[in-house]
């Protein structure tokens, strides 16, 4: 019998983003019984300090030390490959990365490239991001070496990206037609080919139909590369927030 990749998921970076990203996987596997599904383990590491502030702060210790004992969890526990749906602690992946021999995928190098393929190496990238991963410019970097341009928003768009972002995790009302209008001046102010849904809290924005083309969702690349890793088939190649 072949024994089935089974896939480690990290999650509570947030909560919601993390049942987003179950949820997701699900939908987007190619499966008729419940057999033919991934075996995953996922942790709800609600507690990891957060990614932003550890930036910032430039304290990542606690932040290390945390995940540390969750990938312990999972070589126990057998995983195959770890997905992490949550960007901004893509900035500590290679720190992570030499913690286990278990393979992350990286988020940031795989949302590069699938715009790379998609969008052309001449694009030109807006960023929509927390704080954290826009200082420590890890899309920026990415976009860089794939010879594309990186745009960020402004400084009032990007309080306005960080308050929605906050928000949702705190369970206030989104403005999400706000964030619809920042996405808007990206593209058609900026000439940005496309936007990086960069936070796992704005892939669980329902976006409006003019805008979905224009963001590529990170989580969404994750999932599907997470599903192609365990040796899955995909259901649907949705990569566009929301597209259907």
């Amino acid at each position: 019998m072949v024994k089935q990749k089974k896939l480690g998921v990290l999650g509570g970076m947030g909560p919601a983003a993390t049942s987003l990203f179950f949820e997701k996987v699900i939908e987007n596997t190619e499966a008729s019984k419940d057999q033919e599904h991934i075996d995953m383990v996922i942790l709800n590491h609600a507690t990891i300090p957060d990614r932003t502030r550890a930036i910032i702060e430039d304290n990542k210790e606690p932040f290390l030390e945390a995940v540390k004992k969750d990938f312990e969890i999972f070589e126990v526990a057998g995983v195959d490959h770890i997905a992490i749906p949550c960007n901004t602690s893509h900035y500590f992946y290679e720190e992570m990365q030499a913690m286990t021999d278990i393979y992350i995928i990286n988020m940031i190098e795989e949302t590069a490239s699938y715009i790379r393929e998609n969008f052309g190496e001449a694009a030109k990238v807006g960023i929509l991001a927390t704080d954290g991963t826009i200082n420590t410019g890890i899309y920026q970097h990415v976009c860089h070496k794939y010879n594309m341009k990186a745009q960020v928003p402004n400084v009032q768009d990007q309080e306005k990206v960080m308050r929605t972002i906050y928000d949702f995790k705190a369970d206030k009302p989104v403005d999400v037609q706000e964030f619809e209008r920042i996405v808007e001046r990206m593209v058609h102010q900026e000439k940005c080919d496309c936007v990086i849904l960069g936070c796992t809290e704005l892939s669980c924005l329902e976006l409006a139909t003019h805008v979905r083309p224009y963001c590529v969702d990170a989580m969404q690349v994750l999932v599907n590369r997470s599903i192609i890793l365990s040796e899955k088939e995909l259901k649907k190649e949705v990569v566009v927030a929301h597209l259907e």
